[in-house]
């Protein structure tokens, strides 16, 4: 067996592996070396969650936003994207649509909208958890005061989603010159000691970013073992500052998400949208290297388009119950399961 082998069992068989065996993983890894990854990825899942893909209505119910990074399509220097912002009203009947087509989580997820403040979000909560009880209302919605977020958890929020974006913090504070590292870090720990479920991640393929970086980002994901993960490869948008800049690959996003499963096996892990823009069958090879939600979308299409955090992105056009079946079908024809409950993580379960 190579070293790369022994590596991949050690991962599979410890749910571990320093710094350095990580980088030298992928800065070394052949295309057979990745199909033996995957295949571990898999067991691991299903060693966790089975052969179940959770679903989560996705509601992007605000593309303004004050914050400037490099990367993103809704940065607040963009002048050329159209802003919207729905109503409380509108996004509670997005809720509804959902709720229809069968979604027990919804995922609340915008820019920095200090529109929406503490009170107006409080409210909306309380609308949503009466009409809903049953159902996990997961927030996306940036850095706030620790006040705000207990605030929010307090009349039901459930879950929150904050990339950490990057673990290094020379590239993070180039790609984010409005926001601060440790600000960063700081939001996370307080979501987590709050008592919500957090999801943390970064992105595979950006400016500068080095395997040694990856690999440290693994390792922040698991000694903080969030909840959820999510990982997604940098796609270029034309109204940035990173315009001209390689994007990352499908095939690398993929041994991140194989690995991360690996290292933190009791996590949730998207198939993100971003996968299946670099590659029709994208978000069906992350399930089989070892992610396990998808989260289709239903904000109005009237407004889709425009939250645009990186350009072509699938299903713009999609009716919110077109996109629910066409997930379904081809989530059953790779041979899964759909689950439309809660999907609470393993390790929040086990508490």
């Amino acid at each position: 067996m190579s070293d790369l082998h022994n590596l991949l069992e050690k991962a599979y068989r410890t749910n571990d592996l320093t710094k350095k065996e990580i980088t030298y993983l992928l800065e070394n890894h052949s295309d057979v070396d990745r199909e033996v990854l995957y295949a571990y990825a898999l067991k691991t899942k299903q060693k966790y969650y089975g052969n179940k893909v959770y679903l989560r209505g996705l509601i992007e119910f605000s593309n303004i936003c004050r914050q400037d990074c490099l990367y993103c399509g809704i940065r607040a220097s963009n002048t050329k994207v159209e802003r919207y912002r729905l109503s409380p009203e509108g996004i509670l009947a997005c809720c509804d649509q959902g709720y229809r087509l069968g979604y027990r989580t919804f995922v609340l997820q915008s820019g920095e909208d200090l529109w929406y403040t503490k009170e107006i979000l409080v409210e909306l909560l309380q609308a949503i958890r009466k009409s809903y009880p049953e159902v996990a209302i997961t927030l996306s919605i940036g850095e706030r005061r620790t006040e705000t977020y207990q605030s929010l958890f307090a009349v039901g929020a459930d879950r929150f989603l904050m990339r950490h974006e990057t673990a290094s913090q020379e590239l993070y504070e180039k790609l984010h010159p409005t926001m601060q590292f440790e600000d960063r870090r700081a939001c996370l720990s307080a979501l987590k000691e709050i008592g919500y479920q957090v999801g943390a991640g970064f992105m595979v393929g950006l400016p500068g970013q080095t395997s040694a970086d990856l690999a440290e980002d693994l390792r922040y994901l698991k000694e903080f073992h969030p909840d959820m993960i999510g990982i997604g490869p940098f796609i270029p948008h034309s109204e940035t500052p990173l315009r001209a800049e390689k994007g990352g690959t499908i095939e690398a996003t993929l041994v991140m998400v194989a690995l991360a499963r690996l290292l933190i096996p009791d996590s949730l892990i998207p198939a993100t949208t971003a996968l299946g823009t670099l590659h029709p069958q994208g978000r069906e090879f992350a399930l089989q290297a070892g992610a396990n939600v998808v989260m289709p979308i239903i904000t109005p299409v009237s407004v889709r388009k425009q939250y645009a955090l990186y350009e072509n992105k699938i299903g713009g056009d999609d009716q919110p119950e077109d996109c629910r079946y066409r997930l379904e079908s081809w989530i059953q024809a790779a041979g899964f399961d759909v689950d439309l409950g809660r999907g609470d993580s393993r390790q929040f379960v086990a508490w």
